[in-house]
C-alpha cells in the first residue's frame, strides 16, 4: 500500500513539474485596483512598453500587462503561435472573471484585442486600438490569400538563416521607421534582437494570415482607433483605416500627429491624455 501511495505521489509531482516547465503563451503582471484594463503590446515588444501609462492608470484601474511568449525574454511555445496566444488571453479573461474589461492594444496587440472583442459572449466592454489593423497582410502582400502563407517559405527560410550581423542590420533599419524618437528606436531594435528567432519569423506569418475584416461585424462595443500620421500622411492613413474597418459600424477615429507607429513612445503625454479622455467617457 505504501508503495502505491508513493508511486501516486511521485506521478503527481512529476506531472506538476512538467506543467510548470511548459512555456505559457502569455505572461501577465497585475497592479492597481478598479475596473480592469488589459494592455497588449505589439510584435516582439514586452509589456514594459506600457510602464509609463500603467504608472498613472494603476491609481484608479486594475492593470493587466501582457507579454507574449517568445518576446521580452519569455520562453517560446510550439506553433502555431498566435492562435494559442489568442485562446490564452480569451481564457484569462474568463477564468479571472474580468467583467467590464477594457483592452488597449498596440499593433498586433490591437489586432488581438479586435479578435477578443469579436468573440461570441465576449466579456470585453470596450477596446482602444493603437495603430492596429484587422488585416495587416492585405497591405503587405499582393493578391493576399492567407491560405497560401506557410512557415516553410523562401522568405522565412532566409530570415532564419541570417547571421546575427545581418539580422541586426535588418532590425536597425526597421526600428528607424517605427518611431521618431532616437532612444525609442534603440529600444525597438533591442526588442527585435532579443526575440526568439523562430517566433519572430513564424509568428509574423501567423499575424499576416489573420484577417478579421468579416469579424468586425460582430463588434458593437465602443471602439477607439488611434492612428499614427507618419510616414504616410493624414489622407493616406485615413483612407487605409476607412477601408480596413469598413465592416465596423461605429468607432472613434483619432489621428496621432507627429507620430510614427509607436505612438505611446513618440507622443507619451498626448497619448496618456487621450487614453484618459476615452476611459472617462465610458
Amino acid at each position: 500500500m505504501k508503495t502505491i501511495v508513493l508511486l501516486i505521489l511521485s506521478t503527481f509531482f512529476s506531472l506538476t513539474l512538467t506543467a510548470e516547465k511548459t512555456p505559457k503563451p502569455i505572461h501577465v503582471e497585475v497592479s492597481g485596483k478598479g475596473n480592469p484594463i488589459i494592455f497588449i503590446p505589439g510584435f516582439t515588444v514586452p509589456g514594459d512598453v506600457w510602464n509609463p501609462i500603467v504608472k498613472e492608470l494603476e491609481k484608479t484601474y486594475e492593470c493587466h500587462v501582457v507579454t507574449l511568449a517568445g518576446f521580452g525574454g519569455k520562453a517560446p511555445i510550439e506553433f502555431p503561435w498566435l492562435p494559442k496566444v489568442n485562446d490564452a488571453l480569451n481564457n484569462y479573461i474568463i477564468e479571472n472573471e474580468l467583467n467590464n474589461v477594457t483592452i488597449i492594444g498596440h499593433s498586433l496587440g490591437g489586432t488581438i484585442a479586435t479578435w477578443l472583442a469579436s468573440r461570441k459572449n465576449s466579456l470585453v466592454s470596450d477596446i482602444i486600438l493603437v495603430d492596429a489593423l484587422p488585416a495587416a497582410g492585405t497591405l503587405m502582400i499582393p493578391n493576399f490569400n492567407p491560405d497560401e502563407l506557410a512557415y516553410d517559405s523562401p522568405y522565412n527560410n532566409q530570415q532564419l538563416a541570417m547571421s546575427d550581423e545581418q539580422f541586426e542590420q535588418m532590425a536597425t533599419s526597421m526600428s528607424q521607421g517605427m518611431s521618431l524618437n532616437k532612444s525609442a528606436q534603440e529600444n525597438i531594435k533591442t526588442w527585435i534582437l532579443t526575440a526568439d528567432r523562430k517566433t519572430y519569423v513564424y509568428g509574423y506569418t501567423d499575424y499576416l494570415k489573420l484577417d478579421l475584416r468579416e469579424d468586425l461585424k460582430n463588434i458593437s462595443i465602443p471602439t477607439t482607433i488611434i492612428a499614427a500620421t507618419k510616414p504616410y500622411g493624414k489622407d493616406m492613413v485615413t483612407k487605409t483605416y476607412s477601408e480596413q474597418y469598413a465592416n465596423l459600424k461605429h468607432y472613434n477615429f483619432i489621428l496621432a500627429d507627429d507620430s510614427a507607429h509607436f505612438v505611446m513612445l513618440d507622443q507619451p503625454d498626448w497619448f496618456l491624455d487621450t487614453v484618459k479622455t476615452v476611459l472617462s467617457s465610458k
